[in-house]
């Protein structure tokens, strides 16, 4: 699974579902989608939307009058500026009601709920209320409401850009979510009570579960939207260049959203690989990085003696880590030290002598730190494995200068938990594998507040970038230590 895929339904469905306020799901009618199996190309959800572009345009050009004194794309872009303000305000209700409806009345019920179950359940939810709210402000100081197709709410998207990114967390909180709840729900008395919530707040008629959704759902929906709105904003309008940029700016909100939902999903892994090597010292590896860069088998040699040394290297962000094989099992790694990566500068050297060393070597690179402390020498076997290596330390000081500017973190909860996960198979949380398929489950079963769309003629488009091939280092991980436990 490597990506979100939000699929917006024909119109005809929508309006049937909206009007009886429930939502069926099918495998491939399951909107918002959240990292399916993406079996079918990209290019061929990308070539029935432009099919479907190519035909609305060709309808556009023909003049049509759609309302009275205002040519097709001027009133399509109205409808669509109608649309967002519409489905913001919605969804404003929605989140009011699960702050003030639920979240309000379980805090008062502490012989029932924990902190850490309702942050469980609910996430940053709270959070996100506020900053929509902030939002929706925005937009209405530039809802033009005596003419809507001249307003100019691109801007707004921009300003927020990066607010969005709370999203994250609440997107990657879900699955546990979705357990938890499910579990209380077993229990007669918390059904009882989250009907009772919903009764007191005079809330629609949809369960606890679908209004947790709307999130999950709202963050996939933006880009559809914006691209609606590009469709129908001329060239020469003053909004044009900012709704451009604000869908660039909001599909890459999407991007960062897939990428942290495969990182956070790498970190049992690396809970587990760690609890695989045998003699482990000092701080676990999660407390600093959360995924592996590269590895792979390297001659290492240390000041002062020079002893040559076969070790497994591990290039996590931060850090790396390195390890000897068992003499008799081969299978079997022993921890042998680690590396400060924050604290290295690494460096390409030519074949011959080396000077620091005093000794002739052949496809070497040299890790020097920062106060000339501390210097490894590594050699690999042939030259594109050197290559490669230099690439990977690359990509990981990039990773890392990416991870400080988008404010990517793991949370001590999540360290925690990845921790405990390896040890038991019980607990608040489960594995990232454990969930997936009763989230999915759980998704099929539910009732949904899908929010109401008029986008016209709505077509299936794929968020998410195209399937990331499998990539083959947990396997080698696998193959060199077996985990145990």
């Amino acid at each position: 699974m490597t990506g979100y895929r939000n699929v917006i339904e024909p119109k005809g469905i929508w309006r049937e579902r909206q009007h009886t306020g429930k939502m069926t799901m099918s495998n491939t009618h399951l909107c918002p989608q959240l990292r399916v199996n993406q079996d079918e190309p990209m290019e061929e959800y990308l070539a029935h939307l432009e099919e479907a572009q190519a035909g609305e345009e060709d309808q556009a050009a023909l003049g049509l009058l759609l309302g009275p004194g205002l040519p097709c794309k001027e009133q399509m872009r109205t409808n669509v500026i109608n649309e967002i303000m519409s489905t913001e305000r919605d969804y404003i209700k929605h989140l009011k009601d699960i702050c003030e409806g639920y979240i309000k009345q379980c805090r008062k019920r502490t012989d029932m709920f924990t902190e850490e179950q309702l942050r469980t359940i609910f996430g940053n939810i709270e959070e996100i209320y506020r900053f929509q709210r902030k939002f929706l402000k925005g937009l209405e100081k530039k809802f033009n409401k005596e003419q809507p197709h001249l307003s100019e709410i691109g801007c707004c998207f921009l300003e927020h850009q990066t607010d969005f990114q709370i999203y994250s967390e609440y997107c990657n909180n879900h699955p546990n979510a979705c357990v938890q709840l499910s579990k209380l729900m077993k229990v007669n008395k918390y059904v009882f009570f989250f009907e009772a919530c919903r009764l007191l707040q005079k809330m629609i008629d949809i369960s606890l579960d679908g209004f947790l959704l709307t999130p999950v759902q709202k963050i996939c929906k933006y880009p559809l939207q914006l691209a609606e709105l590009l469709k129908y904003t001329n060239p020469q309008h003053r909004d044009y260049k900012d709704v451009e940029a604000a869908l660039n700016a909001m599909k890459n909100v999407a991007r960062l959203i897939n990428e942290r939902k495969r990182r956070l999903e790498n970190i049992d892994k690396i809970a587990q690989w760690q609890s695989s090597i045998e003699d482990w010292e000092g701080e676990d590896v999660l407390s600093r990085s959360s995924d592996l860069i590269f590895s792979g088998e390297l001659t290492k040699l240390s000041q002062p003696q020079a002893k040559s040394q076969q070790r497994m290297f591990f290039l996590f962000d931060h850090q790396m880590v390195y390890c000897k094989k068992d003499l008799l099992r081969r299978d079997m790694l022993y921890y042998k030290g680690r590396v400060d990566m924050d604290h290295m500068e690494v460096m390409d050297v030519e074949d011959g002598k080396e000077k620091d060393f005093n000794i002739s070597v052949k496809n070497a690179l040299k890790l020097r730190s920062l106060a000339g402390d501390e210097v490894h020498l590594l050699c690999a076997k042939k030259p594109e494995q050197k290559q490669r290596w230099l690439r990977a330390f690359a990509d990981e000081r990039r990773q890392v200068q990416h991870d400080r500017e988008t404010g990517f973190s793991l949370t001590e909860v999540q360290k925690k938990q990845a921790m405990l996960n390896v040890s038991s198979n019980e607990g608040c949380f489960v594995s990232s594998s454990a969930v997936t398929r009763p989230y999915y489950d759980f998704l099929l079963r539910q009732k949904h507040p899908s929010l109401p769309t008029a986008l016209p003629q709505q077509q299936v488009f794929m968020l998410a970038e195209p399937k990331r091939k499998t990539s083959t280092f947990w396997h080698n991980i696998g193959r060199l230590t077996p985990f145990k436990k």
